[in-house]
């Protein structure tokens, strides 16, 4: 078997959480939970201080603004926006380290060490952007609420959204509850959330990057991707949808009139109808040209639909709760729109980690911008459009001068995890639990396990707690499978050993010398690279269904060997079957560590290895006399001890 090859230093993003709210479910099962166990592997396998994993709250942004509004207004909250902001981030740090979560650094947009980056860090990117002229001045249309005499920020306003064929449930000013892009004219029925009331438009100014610009750039990017057996699929799918032209969809009994309509306009387009679709389509090269053949369509009454496609991506807001944009002329007292800064935020969180740790300034550029390194976003599917085209744009404009030459990130999108069959949103009609909730009726490690083995690479998957089953049956809770691989096969297996190691050496706590069975190593080896090129392709449940498989192998193995030696016992195949338990168990805790890094240090610390000694893949394929050499001992172990458990109350 083939062994992948890893670069030589990593940096790993787990998404960032809103500043509004704590962490639900989705956030810890969709992404964090992904990211840590995938950071834990590359630190075995590369090296610690080759892994850097950040992530932090995201603090700006209308939903943030909007949230603290209400709640200042219902009385529900004192303080500032700092203070709410920064009481959620504390909420999600606990939450994290709850689940073991092994962040390097975890910060905040607004305040700390990560924010003080963060403004640095975002002057320095719009002067690369202002000097590369990848930048312009557009004049645009912004949601006013008359009645409160107010603009309306992004969530402010809520409506149906404008793409065709688009299911999301809810709409803002220009972006749907899915990613989809859009004009804030072409919102759909909109509503104001301040006075209840339809907002009328007003012009206003604001930078934008121009993403069509990018269009070869972009698909020459994704076509690299779509050769990259690390990327998912879906993912250049739907690149591939926001990379077509500019496109308006109507009715089939349209057409006439649509051609009608533009015959006069000059503008250079094709009009195809589709019988089995029963609508029809008007094709533009330019995004420019679609909204002006929008505009004469709606003069003439004909309704429409926009397709998905590229459009100038906003760089700043006139929302006071942000990060502050220079001063540049008559656009002044403006702030970053919150999707391109959250885009470098995990650079300001690599730049303040590394600071924090004696680095210097210029250290964050060897983990974003060399060739021996790589970064891993772990993302859900609804923000593909943004780290995946936006920021291939965003990062080939601060490319322009040759200075920084950051590289573009390898993608890992997740599907929708489902709460039970409806997509769970804190926003949405379904609320999820949140995610420390959860830890009052399962372990951390149980919920790591569940959540990386459903297949989230491939699919939008139910996450089905039994106790939050409004119709439960008397089966049992599908929480516990991944977790019950581990306490019914591989805590049995150590078990066995263990306590068969001590019944049968009178006491001696001296493991014999000796090399493992043949069939023993390639078992071990086999598992081993099969194992490493899961996670090289990041197919995590494929990972647990493998080490269900060894697990049961390992238990098998040990209680056919014990049990023929309790009829029989012959001292030789005692200490072979002693020797080759312990490489099994040393194996299997290796490739467990990522996932159950708690338990898997009760067995390490029972086989008497230190930490590099157990899980460093530079020992891996080690046997026991390889790492330790004679006279070597196991920890003495009391009776009735377990080492991969369930919480006692799950047993009631």
């Amino acid at each position: 078997m083939e062994r992948p090859d890893f670069p030589k230093r990593v940096v790993i993003t787990g998404g960032m959480p809103y500043g509004s709210k704590e962490l639900h479910f989705g956030h810890i099962g969709g992404v964090f939970v992904h990211a840590d166990i995938f950071a834990r592997f590359m630190k075995d396998r590369i090296g610690e201080d080759n892994v850097i994993f950040v992530s932090g709250t995201d603090c700006y942004g209308s939903p943030i603004v909007e949230k603290y509004r209400t709640l200042k207004n219902d009385g529900e909250i004192d303080g500032t926006i700092v203070d709410f902001v920064k009481k959620n981030h504390d909420s999600q740090k606990k939450t994290l380290d709850d689940y073991y979560i092994d962040l390097s650094f975890f910060g905040a947009s607004a305040f700390g060490k990560g924010g003080d980056a963060h403004a640095e860090l975002s002057r320095e990117v719009f002067d690369k952007l202002i000097k590369s002229k990848a930048l312009s001045v557009l004049s645009t249309k912004q949601f006013y609420d008359e009645e409160r005499g107010t603009f309306l920020n992004g969530r402010q306003v809520v409506g149906r959204c404008p793409i065709n064929g688009c299911k999301s449930e809810q709409a803002y000013a220009d972006e749907c509850s899915l990613g989809h892009q859009y004009f804030p004219e072409e919102l759909i029925a909109p509503v104001s959330t301040l006075s209840g009331k339809p907002p009328v438009l007003k012009e206003v100014k604001n930078w934008y990057l121009d993403i069509e610009k990018f269009a070869p750039h972009l698909k020459a990017l994704v076509e690299k991707w779509e050769a990259n057996p690390q990327i998912r699929a879906f993912l250049t799918n739907v690149c591939n949808e926001s990379l077509n032209k500019p496109t308006l969809y109507s009715k089939i009994e349209n057409k006439p009139a649509i051609e009608a309509a533009l015959a006069k306009s000059g503008l250079k387009y094709v009009c195809e109808a589709d019988e089995q679709k029963n609508n029809c389509k008007a094709v533009f090269d330019r995004l420019k040209d679609r909204e002006q053949a929008g505009a004469l369509l709606a003069q003439n009454g004909i309704r429409f639909r926009t397709g998905k496609t590229l459009v100038p991506f906003r760089i700043s807001g006139n929302i006071e709760w942000g990060v502050k944009i220079p001063d540049s002329g008559e656009m002044r007292d403006l702030t970053f729109w919150v999707w391109p800064e959250s885009l470098w935020a995990p650079i300001s969180f690599t730049k303040a980690y590394l600071q924090s740790v004696g680095k210097p300034e210029g250290a964050w550029r060897d983990w974003w911008c060399s060739d021996e390194a790589t970064v891993y976003q772990f993302i859900g599917e609804d923000n593909i459009y943004f780290y995946a085209l936006a920021e291939g744009a965003l990062f080939e404009a601060l490319n322009v001068d040759g200075d920084w030459n950051i590289k573009m990130p390898t993608i890992v999108p997740n599907k929708h995890i489902l709460f039970f069959n409806a997509k769970a949103s804190s926003s949405g009609k379904i609320k999820p639990p949140m995610a420390q909730e959860l830890l009052n009726h399962y372990s951390a490690e149980q919920l790591r396990a569940h959540f990386f083995g459903l297949n989230l690479g491939n699919a939008s998957v139910p996450f089905q707690p039994k106790p939050y089953n409004p119709n439960p049956t008397n089966q049992g809770d599908p929480t516990y499978k991944e977790w019950s691989i581990f306490t019914n096969f591989l805590n049995r297996a150590v078990r066995t050993l263990f306590y068969s190691f001590q019944k049968y050496n009178d006491g001696d706590q001296k493991i014999p010398t000796g090399k493992p069975s043949d069939d023993v190593l390639q078992k071990c080896e086999r598992q081993i690279i099969g194992y490493e090129n899961r996670m090289y392709k990041f197919e995590f449940a494929d990972v647990m269904i493998e080490l269900e498989e060894f697990f049961k192998y390992i238990n098998k193995t040990l209680s056919e060997r014990m049990s023929a030696l309790q009829k029989n016992f012959d001292k030789t195949v005692f200490g072979q079957t002693v020797i080759d338990g312990l490489h099994l168990i040393k194996t299997a805790a290796a490739l467990s560590h990522p996932v159950a890094p708690k338990s898997t240090e009760n067995v390490r610390e029972y086989l008497g290895l230190t930490s590099y000694q157990a899980y460093s893949w530079d020992n891996i394929f080690k046997t026991m006399d390889e790492l330790v050499g004679n006279g070597h001992e196991l920890k003495f172990l009391e009776p009735k001890v377990d080492f991969f458990t369930r919480p006692s109350w799950q047993y009631n």
